[in-house]
């Protein structure tokens, strides 16, 4: 798929992935197998047919291929950019033992677009059901939630902390890996499908969960609060100025538009050299936000070795491209700064890798004695974030993990009657896609707990 070239796209904030044209997506299509025993259904969360969708794209029935991934996908132009296909669907591509998998997640994103373009359907809504459902969040599990149980002719109200609904699509992923008016056109699908959306509304001082089924009139909730809190190292110095995580960073650049300063009054300071901690998504998205924010040199620090780094390797790719610096093997155990209080060094220490941990990756192992000093004015902490802890805080009776995420069973079901939760809340910090199934799974099963409710 064409893109932006690396000397371009370093000076701005623009997508960088291009898509397809017609005929490129028509060509793609036609290497699909059309398998019958496909495989690559059982590698998607939401469970599209997706033999079925290309088949209709090569024979150019865009319409009807767009109309058949949103029997299940209800954000398809969000999906068909940032899910982790080479681990999911196109894992499982036959064609993917001797070569290139189908690229099936280039081609949903064609879709999707050609419809942006060609205009949003809205499928036919059912007479309303008279039962009301409260989704908590507005991230991709809550948007999917709500998007499935409006078809079913339940009204549903999402409440949303922020300003602006989306959750990690609008405040975590960048601008140019996903645009923000991607979306806010699917945003504008769901709400066109019945679904209210209040804004800046934090459950949990609003309303309780209790006072949202007992005073206002709610018969089920979804809790779909995401991972939002920071994990830090607790290492010396990570006080200092210029020392962010990557959740400060992340919202700052996209949703509070510091990458439009000065036509946005929300600069976020980036210095010469810059680091990165962790080699996650994540990682990828601050070191390549602060090389077009203007850093000389962005490094990011990894304590184990590539084939051990868990971003997706197109992103890793991009970031290299770009020209960011990969230091493998290395920790940081102390930052140290200048008498004014802004980090100056960074000190670290060499690893080895050892056998493998409970992830299965090799556990790095620090070298004695390989302490170095690096010059850093800026440093970003990408290590990971913790389940938003308001709800589980302000609702008794409900069963809560050590780790702080919602224990639910099978069918996404809490401890309380009613009351359901799924995405990075339940299993911790996870993919967009992952977070749309449990959604999924979540709308089943209160849709059949609110029709066997009297």
């Amino acid at each position: 798929m064409p893109k932006q070239p690396p000397e371009e796209r370093i000076r701005n904030f623009n997508e960088v992935a291009l898509g397809y044209s017609e005929e490129q997506a028509i060509l793609e299509a036609e290497r699909c197998l059309q398998c019958q025993n496909p495989q690559c259904v059982p590698g998607c969360p939401v469970e599209i047919d997706i033999p079925a969708f290309i088949k209709l794209l090569r024979e150019g029935e865009f319409r009807e291929a767009i109309r058949k991934i949103k029997e299940k996908n209800n954000l398809p132009a969000v999906c068909g950019r940032v899910c982790p296909q080479e681990d999911q669907c196109q894992k499982n591509c036959v064609l993917g033992r001797r070569g290139d998998p189908v690229q099936i997640g280039r081609l949903e994103r064609f879709l999707a677009d050609w419809e942006l373009k060609h205009g949003v359907e809205i499928p036919e809504i059912p007479p309303c059901t008279g039962k009301r459902v409260a989704v908590v969040g507005a991230g991709p599990a809550g948007l999917t939630v709500a998007a499935d149980l409006a078809k079913l002719g339940h009204e549903v109200v999402v409440f949303e902390a922020l300003h602006e609904p989306g959750g990690v699509l609008m405040y975590g992923i960048p601008e140019f890996r996903l645009p923000k008016r991607i979306v806010q056109a699917e945003v504008d699908y769901i709400k066109r499908l019945g679904v209210t959306i209040k804004t800046d509304a934090l459950i949990g001082r609003l309303y309780t969960v209790q006072e949202l089924l007992k005073d206002e009139g709610f018969d089920a909730i979804f809790i779909g609060t995401g991972a939002g809190p920071p994990m830090f190292m607790g290492i010396p110095g990570e006080n200092l100025c210029g020392i962010y995580s990557a959740n400060e960073f992340l919202i700052r650049v996209n949703l509070m538009k510091a990458y439009l300063f000065p036509e946005w009054d929300t600069p976020i300071k980036v210095g010469d050299r810059v680091a990165v901690i962790g080699a996650g998504n994540v990682a990828m998205d601050a070191s390549r936000c602060a090389i077009r924010l203007g850093a000389k040199e962005v490094h990011i620090v990894y304590r184990r070795s590539r084939a051990e780094m868990p971003a997706r390797m197109e992103e890793v790719e991009n970031a290299e491209e770009e020209g960011v610096i990969f230091d493998f093997l290395t920790l940081p155990v102390a930052y140290h700064g200048d008498e004014r209080g802004w980090v100056r060094r960074m000190e670290c220490i060499r690893m080895r890798l050892s056998e493998p941990d409970e992830t299965g990756r090799r556990r790095p192992v620090p070298i004695e004695g390989s302490n170095f000093l690096m010059d850093i004015d800026t440093v970003i902490v990408a290590i990971g974030r913790r389940p938003n802890p308001l709800i589980q805080q302000t609702t008794p009776g409900l069963n809560v993990a050590k780790d702080g995420t919602i224990i639910v069973d099978e069918n996404m079901r809490t401890s309380i009657e009613g009351v359901y939760a799924g995405g990075d809340i339940v299993t911790g910090e996870a993919t967009v896609i992952s977070a749309m199934g449990a959604g999924k799974k979540a709308a089943k099963s209160i849709h059949a707990y609110l029709m066997g409710k009297k």
